[in-house]
C-alpha cells in the first residue's frame, strides 16, 4: 500500500506559506541535504529527492492547486513513484535537466552545476605598500624631503618577468590549454554535474614553465629594495599618508602596480605641543614680572618673539601669538601658537632678598592690598 506524500511537511511549510516561503524553505533544505554536501550518505540523497518533488510541485500554481485537490496522486502516472524522474515535466530522460531550478542552485552553490562565477584569469592589480617613516616636529610643520627604503617585488631582469631562462619560453599547458581551468564532470543519481576547477598542472596560470630562469626559479619576480624619495608636505600630522602611486608591488598578468602608502610619525618636542594646526607653550615667568609687566622672549617654531605681558598676570593666564602656529596643509595660512605662563617661585633665596620680601609682605598688609586667605573668609562672612 502506498503512503501519500505531504509536500508541505517535508519543506517544513504551512499549506498557507507563499511562494516566496516555498521557495526560502527549498534552499536552506537543499543545500543541507545535497549530495555534494553529504557524499555517500544514501539518507541525504533520499532526502534531497524528496525536497525536489515537493518544490517541482509546490512551486508551481497549477500543479500546486491539483495537489491541494487531489494529493500526490495527481502525479502517480509516469510521475516520481515509477523510479525515476522521466515524464514529469522539468526533468529529462537524459539526466538531471534543472529548468527552474538554475537560478536556486546558481545562489547556494555557485558554479558547481556550471554556467556559475568563473576565476578571475585576467590582469590583476598588485598589492600596496605600507612604510612608516619619523619626522621631527619642524619637519611636519614646514615640511620636508625623506628618503626611505621599500622592499618590493619587481620583474627578474634575468628573464624579463617571464619565468623561463634566457632562449626559452613558457609553453600552454596542454591540460587546460592556456584557461588555468579544467571541467570535471559527475555523473550522480540527479543526473550530470559539472565543477570547475584550478588547473591542478598549471596551477590557474594557463602556461607551463618547462626551463625554469635559475635567478628567480620560474616565478619571473625578485625581492629588491629600492631607494624612493618622498616628499613631505608642511603641516602634515602624525598618523597620516603620503601615497605615491604605482610604487607598490607588481601586478599580476598584466595588471597595473599597487601604490605606496608612507605613513607619517612625527617625535614629540621638548617645549612645544601640537593641536591641529596650533601650538601650545608653558612658559615660566619671575614674580617680579607677573607682578610688574615685562617683556618677555617667547620660542616660536619661526624662531624667539618678543610679547608685552601686562602687569599683574596670574599663573594660567592664556596668551595668543597669532599665525605662530603650523602650516596649513593646503597652503593657506597658519595656526595660532597659545602660551600659557606661570609664575615661577623661587627655591633658594639670599638674605637680602628675604628681607626684602618681608618688607613687600609687611607694606602690602598695611595697605590692605594683600589680605590673607583667612582674612578674606571672615569678612566674607562678616566675622
Amino acid at each position: 500500500m502506498r503512503l501519500a506524500k505531504d509536500y508541505y511537511k517535508i519543506l517544513g511549510i504551512d499549506k498557507s506559506a507563499t511562494d516566496d516561503e516555498i521557495k526560502k524553505a527549498y534552499r536552506k533544505l537543499a543545500k543541507k541535504y545535497h549530495p555534494d554536501v553529504n557524499p555517500g550518505d544514501k539518507e541525504s540523497e533520499k532526502k534531497f529527492k524528496e525536497i525536489n518533488e515537493a518544490y517541482q510541485i509546490l512551486s508551481d500554481p497549477k500543479k500546486r492547486a491539483q495537489y491541494d485537490q487531489f494529493g500526490d496522486a495527481a502525479f502517480n502516472q509516469g510521475g516520481f513513484d515509477q523510479g525515476g524522474f522521466g515524464g514529469f515535466g522539468g526533468f529529462g530522460q537524459g539526466g538531471f535537466d534543472f529548468g527552474g531550478f538554475s537560478d536556486i542552485f546558481g545562489d547556494i552553490f555557485g558554479d558547481v552545476f556550471g554556467g556559475g562565477t568563473r576565476r578571475n584569469m585576467g590582469p590583476e592589480r598588485g598589492e600596496d605598500i605600507r612604510v612608516e617613516v619619523t619626522l621631527t616636529f619642524e619637519e611636519a610643520a614646514f615640511g620636508t624631503e625623506k628618503e626611505i627604503e621599500v622592499v618590493r617585488y619587481e620583474d627578474c631582469d634575468k628573464c624579463n618577468g617571464t619565468g623561463a631562462k634566457s632562449g626559452t619560453k613558457p609553453e600552454i599547458c596542454p591540460e587546460c590549454h592556456g584557461t588555468g581551468e579544467v571541467k570535471i564532470t559527475q555523473n550522480t543519481p540527479f543526473g550530470r554535474i559539472v565543477n570547475i576547477r584550478t588547473c591542478p598542472r598549471c596551477h590557474g596560470k594557463g602556461k607551463i614553465i618547462s626551463t625554469p630562469c635559475p635567478e628567480c626559479h620560474g616565478t619571473g619576480k625578485v625581492r629588491r629594495a629600492r631607494k624612493i624619495k618622498v616628499h613631505i608636505p608642511a603641516g602634515i600630522d602624525d598618523g597620516q599618508m603620503v601615497s605615491l602611486r604605482g610604487e607598490g608591488e607588481p601586478g599580476v598578468r598584466g595588471g597595473p602596480k599597487g601604490d605606496l602608502y608612507v605613513v607619517v610619525r612625527i617625535k614629540p618636542h621638548k617645549i612645544f605641543k601640537r593641536d591641529g594646526f596650533d601650538v601650545k607653550l608653558k612658559m615660566p615667568i619671575s614674580f617680579t614680572e607677573a607682578a610688574l609687566g615685562a617683556e618677555i622672549e617667547v620660542p616660536t617654531l619661526d624662531g624667539r618673539a618678543v610679547y608685552t605681558i601686562p602687569p599683574g598676570t596670574q599663573t594660567g593666564t592664556i596668551f595668543r601669538l597669532r599665525n605662530k602656529g603650523i602650516p596649513h596643509i593646503n597652503g593657506r595660512g597658519r595656526g595660532d601658537q597659545y602660551v600659557e605662563v606661570y609664575v615661577e617661585v623661587p627655591k633658594r633665596l639670599s638674605e637680602k632678598q628675604k628681607e626684602l620680601l618681608r618688607e613687600f609682605d609687611k607694606v602690602s598688609k598695611s595697605e590692605g592690598n594683600n589680605k590673607s586667605f583667612f582674612q578674606r573668609m571672615k569678612d566674607a562672612f562678616g566675622g
